[in-house]
């Protein structure tokens, strides 16, 4: 047993296939320890706001800065941030499209565009061939807009001590300039924001640990399947494994994925948590296993200690446990690595689709994709609402892969040194 561990350790593939893993399942445990906020939620919806230091005000959000800058200036900076180029023109083509003539918008004219699309903006106008992430776009905008001329100050809170609940302690207003270090509420968001205002650092971590726990339930249920019907059926043979056969050969006629999309979508969104879709994951992606394990147990039973053992009237579960089971460890350890890998790979596809866990209880990784999409950051370009989940699943997954290649080439006889 030492002598294999060393094996192992000794294999760099594994060694950084591990190392790698074991990063993300640290982080993912120990952040919250760190940091533990509630992730930040800002008003002003409907914003990536981008990786930078804010501050949760009640009515508004801004970036704020240690040197002062001229008042004019200032108001120009806060505008410009909240009511982009790109949103002027959104504004603008909805104006349009509304029916208010293109000669009269101007939309460097910031306070008569602003009166333009508050006089005309409805959110319940149909306006035909518009789509609704359109529509719902422009909800947004309007939602980030509002209030962005008034000149009245915001209120900085703080939690009290003892009641835990958000207490005024200052206003700050329009032409008031702030250090960092003097505000309570100021926050640092290294990834920025998503669509709802929310740390996506902070997201980032409780979905990679949501999304661990779903492969690892997957991984187990799927390998404990496989392994079980591979055992029986390689072992006992005869009509029993005819039966198993045939209902393997079933599964791999019919692609797993698009069974998984058909229970996903049978089961009904208010009872798809978190354990449901990992159960159900589990239950679609045994097959290759089973067929694995079977082609192995086959190649085991008929050897010298099997025939032994069966010569001695031990029955047929002791056989197994003990006779073949010790000699596929190996492989069921490397089949358990690839099925949890797998598992959080097909809860990212089915996330993407809309059939993943309810939105309603915990992030992961797939459905911060899935969020990404439906308020457009890719077409806007808010990188760091997707970016960094990308990243964390392909290393997940490669870490996982590297891990199984360097268990590989310790057990495979055909591919050690």
């Amino acid at each position: 047993m030492i002598n294999t561990l060393r094996q192992i350790f000794r294999s760099g593939k594994f060694v950084a296939g591990f190392s790698i893993f074991a990063a993300i399942l640290l982080g993912s445990l120990i952040y919250p320890l760190i940091i533990r906020d509630a992730p930040l939620t800002i008003i002003g919806q409907g914003t990536f706001f981008p990786p930078g230091i804010y501050v949760s005000v009640y009515d508004s959000v801004g970036a704020t800065t240690t040197y002062t800058l001229d008042i004019d200036e200032a108001a120009v900076n806060r505008i410009a941030s909240r009511f982009s180029e790109e949103d002027r023109l959104a504004v603008k083509e909805w104006l349009v499209a509304a029916g208010l003539p293109e000669a009269e918008i101007d939309t460097a004219d910031t306070e008569k565009l602003l009166a333009q699309w508050e006089t005309n903006f409805d959110s319940t106008k149909r306006i035909p061939g518009m789509t609704n992430a359109k529509r719902n776009y422009y909800i947004r905008l309007n939602n980030s807009i509002d209030g962005l001329l008034s000149s009245e100050g915001v209120v900085i809170a703080a939690k009290n001590a003892e009641t835990g609940t958000l207490e005024q302690i200052d206003t700050i207003e329009q032409s008031d300039y702030v250090n960092v270090t003097e505000v309570a509420n100021v926050r640092v968001l290294p990834l920025g924001t998503d669509n709802f205002g929310r740390d996506m650092l902070t997201e980032l971590v409780a979905a990679t640990r949501v999304s661990l726990s779903i492969g690892f339930i997957a991984g187990t249920v799927a390998t404990l399947i496989g392994l079980t019907l591979g055992l029986l059926a390689g072992y006992i043979g005869g009509w029993i494994d005819d039966i198993i056969m045939f209902v393997t050969n079933l599964f791999t006629v019919i692609p797993s994925f698009v069974l998984l999309i058909l229970i996903s979508f049978s089961i009904g969104q208010e009872q798809r948590g978190a354990f449901t879709v990992a159960v159900v994951i589990g239950f679609t992606s045994w097959v290759w296993t089973a067929r694995a394990v079977r082609a192995q147990v086959v190649s085991l039973r008929n050897r010298d200690h099997v025939n032994l053992s069966k010569l001695s009237g031990h029955s047929i579960v002791y056989i197994i446990l003990n006779d073949i089971l010790p000699y596929i460890a190996s492989y069921v350890v490397m089949a358990l690595i690839l099925q949890i890998s797998s598992g959080i790979l097909a809860e990212a596809g089915l996330s993407i689709l809309g059939l993943g866990p309810k939105t309603t209880e915990v992030p992961t990784l797939g459905l911060m994709m899935n969020w990404a999409r439906i308020y457009q950051a890719d077409i806007q370009g808010r990188w760091w609402a997707y970016l960094p989940v990308l990243v964390t699943i392909a290393s997940v997954a490669f870490s996982m892969n590297l891990m199984n290649t360097g268990l590989d080439q310790v057990f495979n006889p055909a591919l050690r040194d």
